[in-house]
């Protein structure tokens, strides 16, 4: 009994054997144009396409030739403007769901810019604060020269501290006036958008009245 499991496992492999060597036929075309029959394919026919036959010279199944490079790049700028396509779906639904019409995302822009001038503002007040503080130092200090007397080390740290502090405040104001014009612009984007997306043109100014004063 065991022989002959033995036996039905070697015939089953034989036959599974035989099977798939009959499927390794190929059908392909070469580089003289013929037509070709055989159990092995040469790599450069096999990027030309072929077609897998069985036993009987039927086709089983069919490989598409290599694509060319003109083809690759052609599907590989589709697929990127696809991409670039639904991105901007995205973004669009995004919009919509901000603003209705033009007009509210004009006025949008326009409080978001008066609370960074606003902030701009305050910085400036501070740095008002400091020039203040700073001619004093410095008085107090043209005075202890002019009566021959050593300025203290503490007084000119004090003095380079408030420098530095002027220094820093009037990057953030010119970083601020940076991002509030980057805003301005990423808004005026979004406004001539959402006329094309609703068909509504904008009723509002994009300056408002004080930015011509």
């Amino acid at each position: 009994m065991k022989r002959l499991t033995r036996f039905s496992l070697i015939a089953s492999a034989l036959l599974l054997a035989a099977t798939a060597a009959e499927a390794r036929m190929y059908r392909y075309t070469d580089e003289n144009g013929q037509i070709v029959i055989s159990n092995t394919i040469p790599q450069e026919a096999s990027r030309r396409g072929y077609d897998i036959l069985n036993s009987k010279g039927r086709v089983i199944d069919s490989v598409d030739p290599a694509p060319t490079a003109e083809e690759i790049a052609a599907r590989e700028a589709r697929e990127q403007h696809e991409e670039a396509e639904r991105i901007q779906r995205e973004k669009d639904q995004a919009l919509l769901k901000r603003f209705s019409h033009p007009d509210q995302a004009v006025r949008a822009m326009h409080r978001k810019i008066r609370e960074l001038e606003g902030l701009n503002q305050l910085k400036r007040g501070n740095i008002s604060v400091i020039v203040s503080q700073l001619d004093n130092e410095e008085g107090r200090a043209a005075d202890m020269e002019r009566a021959g007397r050593d300025i203290p080390e503490s007084m000119l740290e004090k003095i380079r501290r408030l420098e530095a502090q002027i220094h820093d405040i009037e990057q953030e104001i010119a970083l601020q006036k940076s991002e509030i014009q980057s805003l301005r612009d990423d808004f005026e984007a979004d406004i001539k958008r959402l006329e094309t997306l609703t068909g509504e043109e904008r009723t509002l100014p994009l300056e408002r009245p004080e930015d011509n004063q």
